[in-house]
C-alpha cells in the first residue's frame, strides 16, 4: 500500500487521525489528508491541526452548514473528484458524522479500499443520524477496525463474519491521542489560569447533538439542571456555536458564563482538573474515562455500554431532576480506576500495521 487518503471533518476525527497520522508517517505509506469542514469554527477546527502537529489538510472543502442531504452530497461530489485525481489504495474514514458515511460512499462507488476506524458502534437508536451513518459505514468497509469487545460483538451478531469484510479489535485511537498529548498539554493550554479554575472545584460540561440543541424542551431542562449544580460547583461549558445560537434566539438564562470553544490542549488540561464530566459527546464520555474521571451523559443511551456497565457513566437522559441525582450520587464516588478497557495506547501502531 503506497497511497492513503484520509477523511476528517469533525473535533474526535481531527483528534483520531492525529494518532493514525503519527503512525503512518513512521510507515513509508503517503498520507492525503481532505478536512471536509464540517466544524469550521477555528477552535473546532484549524486549531487542532495548528496544536497537534497534524500536517495541514491537502484539501479543504469547505462545506457546512447545510442540511444532513445536502452536506453529504456536496462532500460526495467534492470526495469523488479528488479520488480519481488522487487514485489512493485506500480511504481511511473515522466515526460516525456525514463526513465518513459521503467518504465511505465516494470510496466505494469507485472500487476502492475502505477502512472504518471505530467501526461495530451501536447506540441502538435509529433516530439519531450517527447511528445511520455508522451502519451503513460498517456494512460497506473492507477493514473494520474496532475499539472494544462490545463492537465486534456487535458486528458478529450483525453477520458481518457473512460478509466480504475484515474484523480486527485495535483499542480506541483517542486514548492513544490522550495518552500522547496529556504529556504536552500542561506547557500548551493556559485555560486554568485564565479562568481562575482550582483543582476539582468545576464541573466540565458540554452539550451539543441536535437530539438536545433542537428539542427546546430538552435543553431548557439541562440548562436548569446546570444552573442548580452551579449553585455548589462551578459549571464549565465551552459552548458549541450551535448551542449558543439556540439559547441566544431564545433568550434562555445561564446562571454562568460560558467559555468559547477550546482547542484540545485546554480540554485535556480541563479533563485532569475537573471533578465530573457532564455531556452528550460520544468521544467526551471516553476521555473522561482516560482521566479517571466519572461522566453524566445527557442521553438516555450509549456506544460506549462498557463505561455503563463499569459504573462510571450514567445515563441521565435530558431530565433536570435525574441529572441532579446522578450528581449527587457521582459527586461521592471513589476515584476511578482506569483499566484497559480501550486498549494500551497501541491502538493506531496496531491498525498501520494491519493495512
Amino acid at each position: 500500500m503506497k497511497k492513503i487518503m484520509t477523511i476528517v471533518g469533525a473535533r474526535p476525527q481531527l483528534i483520531k487521525a492525529a494518532a493514525v497520522s503519527r503512525a503512518l508517517g513512521k510507515s513509508g505509506i503517503k498520507e492525503i489528508i481532505v478536512h471536509t469542514g464540517q466544524h469550521f469554527d477555528k477552535n473546532m477546527s484549524a486549531i487542532f491541526f495548528d496544536e497537534m502537529g497534524i500536517p495541514a489538510p491537502d484539501y479543504n472543502l469547505e462545506i457546512n452548514s447545510l442540511n444532513h442531504g445536502a452536506m453529504t452530497g456536496r462532500m460526495m461530489e467534492k470526495i469523488e473528484g479528488l479520488l480519481l485525481l488522487e487514485k489512493p489504495d485506500l480511504v481511511i474514514v473515522y466515526g460516525d458524522t456525514n463526513s465518513t458515511l459521503a467518504g465511505a460512499l465516494s470510496a466505494k462507488k469507485l472500487c476502492i479500499k475502505l477502512a472504518h476506524v471505530e467501526a461495530g458502534l451501536r447506540s441502538f437508536n435509529m433516530k439519531m443520524p450517527e447511528e445511520i451513518n455508522r451502519i451503513l459505514t460498517d456494512r460497506i468497509s473492507d477493514y473494520l477496525f474496532c475499539p472494544t469487545d462490545a463492537a465486534v460483538s456487535n458486528l458478529i451478531a450483525e453477520g458481518f463474519k457473512n460478509y466480504n469484510s475484515k474484523i480486527y479489535k485495535v483499542g480506541d485511537v483517542m486514548y492513544d491521542a490522550a495518552l500522547y498529548y496529556s504529556k504536552f498539554s500542561k506547557d500548551r493550554s493556559s485555560v486554568m489560569s485564565e479562568n481562575g479554575l482550582e483543582d476539582k472545584k468545576f464541573v466540565l460540561c458540554t452539550v451539543h447533538r441536535g437530539e438536545n440543541t433542537d428539542n427546546l424542551e430538552n435543553l431548557k431542562s439541562i440548562i436548569a439542571a446546570l444552573n442548580k449544580i452551579n449553585m455548589q460547583t462551578r459549571v464549565v461549558l465551552p459552548l458549541h456555536p450551535r448551542t449558543r445560537k439556540v439559547i441566544k434566539k431564545n433568550n434562555l438564562k445561564l446562571a454562568f458564563s460560558p467559555l468559547e470553544p477550546v482547542g484540545y490542549f485546554d480540554i485535556i488540561e480541563l479533563l485532569k482538573h475537573c471533578r465530573l464530566v457532564i455531556t452528550d459527546s460520544g468521544g467526551m464520555q471516553k476521555e473522561a474515562y482516560f482521566f479517571g474521571k466519572y461522566c453524566i451523559t445527557l442521553r438516555e443511551e450509549t456506544e460506549w455500554v462498557e463505561l455503563v456497565s463499569n459504573k462510571v457513566n450514567l445515563l441521565a437522559g435530558t431530565n433536570e431532576e435525574k441529572i441532579l441525582n446522578s450528581f449527587i450520587r457521582l459527586s461521592e464516588g471513589e476515584p476511578v480506576k482506569v483499566t484497559s478497557l480501550y486498549g494500551n495506547g497501541k491502538a493506531s501502531e496496531k491498525i498501520v500495521k494491519l493495512l
